[in-house]
């Protein structure tokens, strides 16, 4: 049966990453004969300065008939003082919420050899592998009412952070599912300490715990997490959280591997479509340079052949070759520790020189 693949490069290096990645698609393709098609549109801020939307309903009717989207990333200074609506940044959510893509999958891990480009000393960073399973499409993002007054003294703003059982209960079993998988190990995070809405998050995640039995289920608030993440993140093996926490969260341990640019994200509905992103964002200040790290955009990638192509063995494939680009000592700028490094250019072809080795 086809697979339909939608490839939405986006703006700033979103289009750089993006032309990396496919060029590691199209050679598998070939390779593997395998019964894809592909197509492309702009999303976010090239979208609005073609068709006057962020995301058009074209491209988001292609989308919801994908099986995977392989999305860029959005935004720039150019855009920033569109109306609210209008902005780059809607594309995702809109993405997100039309797709029911509520599951946020974002593993934060680093190569040893790459440990000194981390803010963290190697002793603590080394052989760090999590996962943060962050909810999506509910929560103070999504939830209603919202608002700015300004007919009122004073004027106020207001959002309102909202969960119910079932969104709760969905993201949990993404996350039990995924500890199970791994090391047998999750960690839930919230602000049972002041907020209503965590305490019944911690309360459904708590019953659903004994379905799980081989898990260790520890629940810890999300201010000590972040600092926690900093201080040891290798205590952890997956987190889960609500959307705003799980925002953060995941940004911070994007860090610690010493480039944001190395690392995927997977956003996933129930029928396993699913949305895959580099972690990083658009870096318009690196655009055009050449200097952009592919490297996430291509893991991302994986993330599509194992989640949503069925095809986990590429998806080993692809890692296997990264794993290994690095410790050939292939690195982009991000990532250098001298003056010497590669172009995004060559990342790709690089790549698949290695995939071709390992399948001879």
């Amino acid at each position: 049966m086809t697979k339909n693949i939608l490839i939405l490069p986006g703006d700033g290096i979103g289009q750089e990453v993006s032309t990396s990645m496919k060029e590691v698609l199209h050679y598998l393709i070939e390779e593997q004969s395998l019964d894809f098609k592909i197509t492309e549109r702009n999303v976010g801020g090239s979208s609005y300065d073609e068709f006057g939307t962020p995301l058009t309903e074209e491209a988001l009717k292609i989308a919801k008939d994908s099986d995977a989207i392989l999305f860029g990333a959005v935004g720039g200074p150019q855009w920033d003082n569109l109306e609210w609506d209008n902005r780059p940044e809607q594309a995702l959510l809109a993405l997100r919420k039309s797709l029911s893509l509520f599951a946020n999958l974002r593993p934060a891990f680093l190569f040893n050899e790459l440990a000194s480009a981390s803010p963290l000393k190697n002793n603590i960073i080394e052989n760090l592998d999590i996962l943060i399973v962050r909810e999506l499409t509910g929560g103070i993002y999504f939830g209603e009412p919202r608002g700015i007054v300004e007919n009122e003294s004073p004027k106020y703003g207001f959002n309102t952070m909202i969960y119910n059982e079932d969104e709760i209960r969905r993201i949990a079993k993404v996350a039990f599912e995924a500890a199970m998988n791994r090391n047998r190990k999750l960690c839930s995070v919230e602000k049972a300490n002041v907020l209503e809405v965590s305490k019944f998050w911690r309360s459904i995640i708590t019953e659903m715990g004994s379905e799980y039995p081989e898990v260790e289920l520890s629940h810890q608030l999300a201010d000590n997490t972040a600092m926690q993440l900093v201080l040891n993140p290798n205590q952890y093996d997956v987190i889960v959280s609500g959307n705003l926490f799980g925002d953060i969260l995941s940004d911070i341990a994007a860090t610690l591997s010493g480039s944001i640019g190395m690392l995927p994200s997977a956003s996933l509905n129930s029928s396993s479509q699913g949305m895959y992103e580099p972690c990083h964002g658009s870096a318009p200040d690196i655009a055009g340079k050449g200097v952009a790290n592919p490297i996430a955009m291509i893991a991302s990638l994986a993330m599509a052949f194992e989640y949503s192509l069925d095809r986990i063995d590429i998806a080993k494939r692809i890692e296997s070759a990264i794993k290994i680009f690095i410790s050939n000592g292939l690195r982009t700028k991000d990532i250098a520790t001298s003056e010497e490094f590669v172009q995004t250019q060559d990342v790709a072809p690089a790549l698949i020189n290695i995939l071709k080795d390992g399948h001879e």
